[in-house]
């Protein structure tokens, strides 16, 4: 059995994060276009369950109102 320090499993926490981030802003430019730099710091603020919670969501957008509406409901800055 190996055993993680305290480090490493801060490191990989912040890893899954980065790339949660990653994918979520990809797919998003994707689906709406390209994203204020305003609209992206507002999302590399999101935990990553909220970052889940937005993937999922984001499959129903069609406009950039619909992240800016799932933002002010969902985000807890």
């Amino acid at each position: 059995m190996s055993y993680i320090t305290t480090g490493e499993r801060i490191g990989y926490e912040r890893g899954k994060q980065e790339q949660g981030q990653t994918l979520v802003l990809r797919l998003l430019q994707k689906r709406l276009g390209e994203l204020s730099q305003e609209i992206r710091g507002r999302i590399q603020t999101l935990s990553l369950e909220q970052l889940e919670a937005l993937g999922e969501a984001l499959l129903d957008f069609t406009a950039i109102e619909d992240l800016l509406n799932w933002l002010k409901a969902n985000q807890t800055a």
